[in-house]
């Protein structure tokens, strides 16, 4: 029987310990998605307590924490920080065979050298340990990012902000990159109530008089080239349900110019405006060789009395099931027919898309960039063993595994590093398998190789940041 949580963790053959030992293992780390704030980065934040560094606005924790029975004062309400940190002990133990569950103990061994379970028993004593080192040197944002071996991230940003920190970071005597992630969702949600507002903040921010749908345009175009002129190098679209629906430019004037007046914009039309616009954005990424990314298939807000009491990014969102194969092809086609596809890379959070997009992605490889349309990491509900594990059989069986740029956090917490532990390590199972089993040569230049390039080369051959 292994050690709970030992150093072969998740490594199931001796091929897979040596290619992780030899050539996963200390992999600096590209987070080409992610949610932290390069104002924290910036200013070096520190945490007064393991429940501020682990469990504010962590709605991965807070669902569990709900689905075991925690009132919900304890988890974003009024309760103080040590009892919630208390409630998420409890929780724990219950959460076995939750990713969350080999997350919270990897961050409590690399982070504070904890080696303990989690659970009622051991609260009290890993809360006094936990905040007593994160009082001392060597815990702030930066801190961490260098300890992981960090070397470049990618935020996501709103294209009117002024992107002020990125600016500051990039005088400073931080070594790591960061940079902005242009992330334009308000911007095509024209039938939310809220469109007008940011379409005057996109204004603002880039000096444009937006009067006509061609002036919104060449806000965003305007936007995009300071992102550009500030290192961004990638794009982020959450494009929940994957839609298509050709327009002519003066449609699109015209539904444009009812949005942009507070007028009811129907589900077609909207459509359409989307379409339209994202067209334009792949030209502007093409031309700037951009990365573009797109997030479908999420159902976001599903519980109405939770939005209205809590707000979004609370815990409330699922899988949806949305069929994306026929949108998605057209879009890519429509880009490709014009020359102006940008290099792509897609996830869907639904796992029954997996060889949807697997085999999508080769129908748009131009034979001159090595995985230009990429199949992205397992995402949300399925950043899981099992998930990642699916993702990675599914690009393997369909397509080249070993041009898959790897994985990123898509995360609010500046603990969270150990997740790439925890994908190398089952990258170094899956393709140390295929050794052991005769499927693969026992070639471990080859077999290393390729662990390093999904671990950290291709995303650096891919990005070119």
């Amino acid at each position: 029987m292994k050690a709970f949580m030992g150093d072969d963790f998740l490594l199931d053959s001796k091929t897979a310990v040596k290619l992780y030992r030899e050539y996963a293992e200390n992999m600096p780390i590209i987070d080409y998605h992610c949610h932290l704030s390069p104002k924290e980065i910036y200013e070096n934040k520190t945490f007064a307590t393991i429940t501020e560094a682990w469990l504010y606005g962590d709605h991965y924790k807070w669902r569990i924490m709900r689905a075991n029975g925690i009132e919900e004062r304890c988890i974003t309400g009024n309760a103080s920080d040590e009892e919630k940190f208390f409630a998420w002990a409890k929780t724990v133990p219950m959460a076995i065979g939750n990713p969350l569950y080999s997350w919270t103990h990897l961050e409590l061994q690399r982070w504070f050298g904890i080696y303990d379970v989690l659970n009622e028993k051991t609260a009290a004593a890993i809360w006094k340990k936990t905040n007593e080192l994160l009082q001392g040197n060597g815990f702030g944002a930066r801190d961490l990012i260098l300890k992981s071996n960090v070397k470049v991230i990618c935020t996501t940003d709103d294209p009117a902000d002024a992107l002020t920190y990125h600016e500051l970071l990039k005088e400073s005597d931080f070594p790591v990159q960061v940079l902005p992630g242009f992330r334009p969702d308000k911007g095509l949600d024209i039938s939310s109530p809220g469109f007008a507002d940011w379409v005057r903040s996109l204004e603002s921010a880039s000096g444009i008089a937006v009067t006509t749908y061609q002036s919104y345009l060449d806000a965003l175009e305007s936007r995009v080239r300071f992102f550009h002129n500030a290192g961004g190098r990638v794009s982020d679209h959450a494009l929940d349900q994957m839609v298509y629906a050709e327009t002519t430019e003066e449609e699109a004037a015209r539904i444009f110019a009812a949005g942009l007046s507070g007028e009811h914009v129907s589900f077609e039309d909207e459509k359409k405006f989307k379409t339209r616009t994202l067209q334009y954005l792949c030209g502007l990424y093409a031309e700037l060789d951009w990365a573009m990314q797109f997030h479908i298939n999420a159902l976001r807000n599903t519980n109405t009395n939770k939005f209205s009491s809590l707000g979004p990014d609370t815990g409330y969102d699922s899988i949806n099931d949305e069929r994306i194969a026929k949108p998605l092809a057209r879009l890519l086609d429509s880009a490709e027919k014009k020359r102006q596809l940008p290099k792509t890379i897609l996830y869907s959070l639904n796992p029954n898309d997996n060889y949807i997009i697997a085999s999508m992605i080769n129908s748009f490889q131009d034979g001159k960039t090595p995985g230009k349309i990429q199949f992205g990491t397992a995402w949300w509900f399925n950043d899981t063993k099992d998930g990642m594990l699916q993702q990675m059989k599914a690009l393997s069986n369909m397509g080249l595994f070993s041009r898959f740029i790897g994985m990123l956090t898509d995360s609010r917490s500046f603990l969270s590093y150990p997740r790439h532990e925890y994908f190398r390590r089952l990258v170094c199972t899956l393709i140390g398998g295929w050794a052991e089993q005769g499927e693969a040569p026992y070639d471990m230049e080859l077999l290393g190789k390729i662990v390093e390039g999904i671990c950290y080369r291709n995303a650096e051959e891919y990005f070119r940041f």
